[in-house]
């Protein structure tokens, strides 16, 4: 075993002088690779640092337009929402007003003693639940018609900015 790790040590202390040793290569310089020195005139200069300023106020402006669009969208989204939700709670309120009538008709309808008394109160079911669902139709159509107002107006408001911006541009 002593064997094994004196010639351990041995190829160690050589692997290290070796290392010490081995001369620092410096990469050599290719002339072919080179690139000549020359000034940049003052006029490139200038044009570059122009478009480059250019180019911020570029990006400036769109990301401002990003974002204006960004809330704009959102704003949207939230009207329609809020919309919606009045709209579907317009249509429950429909049905069940419309439940309850058929109910009651039905409940009539089992008490009724003759012919006549049953057809003369299905026909003024029938004409109240016409009146009823024109009325509702028509609250429907105005809720529909108001949220989709709602909805565009702003849509409308910004097109109308861009298009004036653009004219003063």
């Amino acid at each position: 075993m002593t064997d094994t790790t004196t010639a351990t040590k041995t190829a160690s202390k050589t692997r290290a002088t070796k290392a010490k040793a081995a001369p620092t290569a410096a990469f050599p310089d290719f002339e072919a690779f080179a690139m000549p020195k020359m000034e940049v005139p003052a006029a490139f200069r200038e044009a570059t640092e122009k478009s480059i300023e250019s180019a911020r106020e570029t990006y400036a402006k769109v990301k401002t337009a990003a974002e204006d669009a960004t809330d704009l969208m959102e704003d949207t989204f939230e009207t329609s929402r809020q919309g919606v939700v009045e709209f579907n709670h317009k249509a429950v309120d429909a049905a069940k007003v419309n439940a309850d009538a058929a109910f009651t008709f039905i409940k009539d309808i089992m008490s009724v003693k003759t012919l006549a008394e049953a057809i003369e109160l299905q026909s003024t079911f029938a004409r109240q639940q016409f009146d009823s669902l024109s009325a509702q139709s028509k609250e429907m159509q105005e809720l529909a018609t108001k949220l989709g107002t709602d909805v565009s107006a702003p849509v409308k408001e910004a097109m109308e900015k861009t298009f004036k911006d653009m004219k003063v541009n």
